[in-house]
């Protein structure tokens, strides 16, 4: 860490209240944190970790009124959750603080409140969506459509979840109230910007040129947002659910998530102590942001400029962000309970924190995205917990009880390959502070399971079980140095596992020991070690994954429509080649008297003009059908229908609904291109 600082800040970033933490959530944010901050403690630094749940913002609502209950209610629910999963899991907060908490309100109220008098906002009305039915605007969670970018009929209006699409609500193609599910109407609404144009010298200048030394993914990230030209962003929405405008006269308008959120930050900090300007606005504090990459934007260029136009607050010194965690070779989804929740875990695994801990860090989205997996899970246990650190932990003890009674014997001569051993605990050590700091945990984590790995090397070489007949002297200074290396290991273990390190402390019956103990000789000769220790980590069988398997293989099928249609007999592929598919445009379209369903439908297939007859007309107004171009079957045999003949078949997606859609190319191709 950095001399010129006295005093590090943590943050990370505050969960929504809408729903359990997941691993994803853990590998990427409160893992690396929880690491971090528990090496600068152990090393006796002031350093304070500052969390909370996000209670405001749209998801929440969305799922209050679903369940029909206010939001209060389920904000208060996962709150609960939350916060005793973390706890049960060893994330060692100084404060998990909640936003919906009334020093935060006036926190985040006051500093909209110093911008706005500061003249730092500009006011603009625009057009945003409305339902008119239900007397609100649409916050863009609230509107669903069809994506302009890859035809997903479920899009929201700030993001398409299926190609990932950055959207506005605007450019939904047919939007939708999620409320009413009427079609929303443009109304004119005022509401305050921050403008970070204003702000785009003073960023270029601190991330681009004088914070060079950040993660590659944050630094590019935020480079490539500058270089496009950075945009005045809402601070407020119309809302009523969240912290309300502080300006009077304004009613039912809250601010927008993202710039109170951070702010939670300021307000948890206060909420933990009398000190807490110290720790926000005092050069000699380093200010860290733990954050996935969705959050880097929030945290590197607009948190940064709201505090720089507060004026009082320092600002980050780093903002170490990791990348994704996928599971099983898919996106982590909430909605989708594609996830593996903490709190499922806990019930699973008990008294198995550490387990995931270890597996997560190993395989740690430092760098790119990765990929949990049940059997990686089962391997890292089997593989590395139990095989190597519990077993070289387990035979020490065993044979230390075994020669000398649980004493720890005095060292003799040393050999040169007592030497090579003892050198092991120092180096390695340099090698876990050097990668810690450089925020490099799976690193870091890796060093930590090389001290076991020379222990077990050690003990595989010097076979003390062979020597204690013939030269119970030399065994006496290997079981010594087989004990020192626990204790070190105890001690380097437990930023990443703290159960474990608190067993290990226990079976050798010291009290646990700060981070400058390690490097050398910490136990005595003569000091007792418990008579008969436990195993530190159990072998995890095949049946306990295959229930994980099991429950993500029924997820998948309880995602899947339910009124898929099963799937109709094979066929040949010369079968298949027979069939003529034609892109074609449609030239006029009209209803078939007396019926519901029938649109007679003129069609240039670039082969011909030809009639079809489909049964579309619940889903598509004729008028509105008109020029776009189609997949048509253009060899199907005619058939007459209603005393019309139809000479082809538009091909269609049917929706789990019902609903009809059109199969055609994203972008417009010669009529007469064939679809193979």
């Amino acid at each position: 860490m950095d001399n010129q600082f006295k005093r590090t800040l943590v943050t990370t970033a505050l969960p929504y209240a809408n729903g359990p933490i997941h691993i994803g959530h853990l590998a990427g944010v409160y893992i690396p944190a929880d690491i971090y901050v528990r090496y600068f403690r152990s090393k006796k630094k002031d350093i304070l970790w500052v969390c909370g749940s996000d209670e405001h913002g749209v998801p929440i609502t969305l799922k209050a009124r679903k369940e029909g209950v206010e939001p209060q209610v389920i904000v208060d629910r996962y709150h609960e959750i939350i916060k005793k999963s973390f706890a049960e899991f060893g994330v060692s907060f100084d404060i998990y603080s909640r936003t919906s908490n009334k020093i935060h309100h006036e926190t985040a109220a006051g500093f909209f409140k110093k911008l706005h008098d500061d003249n730092q906002f500009i006011e603009k009305t625009s057009e945003q969506l409305y339902d008119e039915q239900e007397k609100q605007f649409l916050a863009d969670r609230y509107v669903t459509g069809t994506c302009p970018h890859c035809g997903y009929d479920k899009a929201y209006g700030d993001q398409c979840e299926k190609c990932g699409t950055s959207l506005s609500a605007k450019d939904l193609i047919n939007p939708q109230s999620s409320i009413s599910g009427n079609k929303p109407v443009l109304k004119e609404t005022k509401h305050w910007y921050l403008p970070l144009d204003k702000h785009e010298p003073f960023l270029r200048q601190w991330i681009i040129e004088e914070h060079k030394e950040w993660k590659s993914n944050v630094y590019g990230q935020c480079k490539s947002w500058i270089d496009l030209g950075l945009q005045a962003r809402a601070v407020s929405r119309d809302l009523n659910w969240g912290v309300p405008v502080p300006v009077e006269g304004v009613d039912k308008k809250v601010l927008y998530v993202w710039f109170d959120a951070p702010i939670g930050y300021i307000s948890a900090t206060k909420e933990l102590t009398p000190d807490w300007e110290l720790y926000w606005k005092n050069k000699e504090t380093r200010l860290l942001h733990f954050i996935g990459k969705d959050n880097i934007v929030f945290h590197c260029i607009i948190f940064p400029a709201m505090l720089k136009a507060h004026g009082d607050y320092i600002l980050p010194d780093n903002v170490p962000a990791n990348e994704f965690l996928n599971l099983e070779g898919d996106k982590i989804s909430t909605s989708r309970n594609w996830a593996v929740w903490l709190h499922e875990y806990l019930e699973d695994f008990k008294d198995q924190q550490d387990v995931l801990r270890y597996t997560l860090t190993a395989n740690a989205p430092e760098t790119s995205d990765n990929d949990f997996t049940w059997k990686n899970f089962q391997a890292r246990n089997n593989n590395e917990l139990v095989a190597v650190l519990g077993n070289f932990i387990n035979r020490t003890l065993v044979l230390s009880n075994k020669y000398y009674g649980g004493k720890v014997p005095a060292r003799g001569e040393l050999t040169e390959q007592d030497k090579d051993a003892l050198a092991g605990i120092p180096a390695l050590k340099a090698e876990i502070e050097k990668n810690l700091e450089q925020f490099r945990f799976r690193e870091a984590l890796k060093q930590v399971m090389n001290l076991a790995r020379l222990g077990n090397k050690y003990l595989a070489e010097t076979e003390p079980w062979k020597l204690f007949k013939e030269n119970p002297a030399s065994v006496e200074t290997i079981m010594n140095i087989n004990l020192q290396i626990t204790a070190n290991l105890a001690i380097l273990i437990e930023p990443f596992m703290p159960f474990t390190s608190a067993k290990i402390f226990d079976f050798l019956q010291i009290d646990a020991l700060t981070w400058e103990k390690a490097g050398g000789d910490i136990l005595v000769d003569g000091h007792q070690i418990i008579k008969k220790a436990g195993l530190l980590f159990a072998k995890i069988e095949d049946e306990q994954i295959q229930a994980q398997v099991d429950k993500l293989e029924q997820t998948k099928i309880d995602n899947q429509p339910k009124n898929v249609k099963p799937m109709k007999d094979a066929i040949s592929f010369d079968d298949f080649q027979k069939m003529d598919i034609r892109v074609g445009t449609i030239l006029e379209a009209q209803k078939v008297p007396k019926t519901k369903k029938l649109l007679q439908i003129k069609i240039d297939t670039g082969i011909d003009q030809r009639t079809v007859v489909s049964g579309i007309a619940e889903y598509f107004k004729p008028e509105d059908i008109i020029g776009k171009q189609v997949s048509v079957l253009v060899n199907l045999d005619p058939r007459k229908i209603k005393g019309i003949e139809s000479q082809g078949m538009i091909l269609m997606a049917e929706n789990e609904d019902g609903s009809l859609y059109f199969i055609q190319p994203n972008d417009k191709v010669e009529n007469g291109s064939s679809v193979s």
